[in-house]
């Protein structure tokens, strides 16, 4: 299948490694010119050389510096057709236990973050007719994770605010759809569950495909996301998880 992306311009925002990389590198193959950010960067020149990306620096906490990025990243390549909002998530923990600075900062990360871009990117979609807007959030947004108190209150937030937001938009030719990953093989999933053998030990009993899902897979179903072929999706949450959500 053809995703109509060649040449068309795509950011995908925490794409230094994990699923935000995986994203990046399908839109990449497909053709498309990828532009990529990351706080770090040794380690997003790295990723983007990796993938033959443009690489920017910024933290998904820097919200005053969400326009600059995009503005850069159009004076370079041209105008952006694609945005994929990825962040690494909050912290977890007893529900009960996270302070007033936490709760803000997720909020801040998970809310904030992607309106700012929103915001800044929607006019020149608007006036080109044609816009992709992903955001990249957690089967937690659907079905609470214990310990995940922050990003299972914001993330399910921002389903709300996505399905809003795609309704008014949809006749502009702007779509906004959310992924909901399950386990991943990435450094996020090592981490909470201690290490990534602790992960793929727990997959077989815990997930009905019996193992952990890879970037690429995730990467192929948020590349269809961004696509000229995805034009009558919008407003809807897809959960890559390879069945582990029993939510409906």
């Amino acid at each position: 299948m053809d995703l109509g992306l060649q040449d068309r311009v795509a950011l995908v925002t925490g794409a230094s490694s994990g699923i935000g990389f995986g994203i990046a590198q399908a839109l990449a193959a497909e053709g498309a010119t990828v532009a990529i950010s990351s706080p770090t960067r040794e380690r997003i020149e790295a990723a983007a050389e990796k993938i033959g990306a443009r690489a920017y620096v910024h933290d998904s906490k820097d919200l005053d510096g969400a326009p600059e990025l995009l503005d850069q990243v159009e004076a370079d390549l041209g105008p952006l057709s694609a945005l994929v909002l990825n962040t690494g998530g909050p912290p977890g923990g007893e529900p009960l236990e996270f302070s007033r600075e936490q709760w803000e900062e997720a909020y801040r990360e998970l809310v904030l973050f992607p309106m700012a871009f929103i915001e800044h990117v929607v006019p020149g979609m608007r006036e080109r007719g044609f816009g992709r807007i992903l955001n990249v959030s957690s089967s937690s947004a659907r079905e609470p994770i214990l310990g995940l108190m922050l990003s299972t209150t914001h993330r399910s937030g921002m389903l709300g605010g996505f399905k809003l937001l795609a309704r008014q938009l949809a006749a502009d030719g702007i779509t906004l759809n959310t992924l909901l990953p399950g386990r991943f093989a990435t450094a996020r999933i090592a981490h909470l569950f201690g290490s990534m053998e602790a992960a793929e030990r727990a997959a077989p009993d815990q997930i009905p495909i019996g193992r952990l899902g890879t970037i690429e897979e995730i990467g192929a179903a948020g590349a269809f996301l961004c696509s000229a072929p995805a034009s009558y999706i919008t407003g809807q949450a897809l959960a890559v998880d390879g069945g582990l959500m029993q939510a409906t």
